[in-house]
């Protein structure tokens, strides 16, 4: 995979290539997720209205909902009758209603670590972690984000293996007190989430400052705020 396929392939937002007869011909993760809640047909449809009347490239901006998905714009382009392709816009989902955290400056990792040690007690799961090792010391309650954290864990349990990502959501900021501040992910997935404890999770943290996305895998987004 070249550099800039994998530049496609880890984009936030989903991509899709169909063939003429609507068959997929490539497409990079977020849209693996996105077919989750929607179906080829209704995707090539899609493209297939959206697309400019002779070759070529052209974006529309328009509300798209597919399921917890939510997108603000499409592109549609193609260059010959063989292929067409499709990228969508997600709606940025981020909004702390507190933005303003409370609790000490405390070290992420220090804590991602101490719930995936809790979790791992008498457990054959294997925990795999990516993280970006960037991330300063926040400002963070630790209780909630432990017991937020040890939750998720708790719904995929039923997994031989459960993947851990820390990174920065590029271009996204969060403003108040005029002052901005990056924000960054923490992803946990696996290959079966329970929804009924993903439900049970909603309603933990939506008292929180987290916001959390619940996808195949739940995402918690935390604002980076160092004093």
């Amino acid at each position: 995979m070249t550099f800039e396929q994998q530049w496609l392939e880890y984009d936030y937002n989903p991509f899709i290539l169909f063939s003429s007869n609507a068959k997929i011909i490539s497409l990079n993760t977020e849209a693996q997720f996105l077919l989750g809640a929607t179906t080829n047909s209704e995707l090539f449809e899609l493209a297939t209205t959206y697309a400019s009347v002779s070759f070529g490239f052209k974006t529309t901006f328009l509300e798209l909902e597919f399921g917890r998905y939510k997108f603000f714009g499409i592109t549609v382009g193609y260059e010959d009758d063989e292929q067409i392709g499709m990228k969508l816009y997600k709606t940025p989902s981020v909004k702390l209603k507190n933005p303003k955290t409370t609790g000490e400056l405390t070290n992420i990792y220090t804590l991602v670590d101490l719930c995936i040690s809790t979790n791992s007690i008498g457990s054959k799961i294997k925990f795999i972690k990516e993280f970006d090792p960037t991330i300063p010391e926040i400002m963070i309650d630790s209780n909630s984000f432990i017991k937020v954290l040890s939750k998720i864990y708790l719904c995929f349990k039923e997994n031989s293996e459960i993947n851990t990502k820390i990174y920065y959501r590029i271009g996204e900021h969060i403003k108040f007190e005029d002052k901005k501040y990056s924000i960054f992910s923490i992803e946990v997935s696996g290959a079966i989430l329970n929804e009924q404890r993903a439900i049970e999770l909603q309603s933990l943290v939506s008292n929180s400052n987290f916001y959390m996305e619940i996808q195949n895998k739940i995402t918690i987004n935390i604002p980076m705020i160092t004093a």
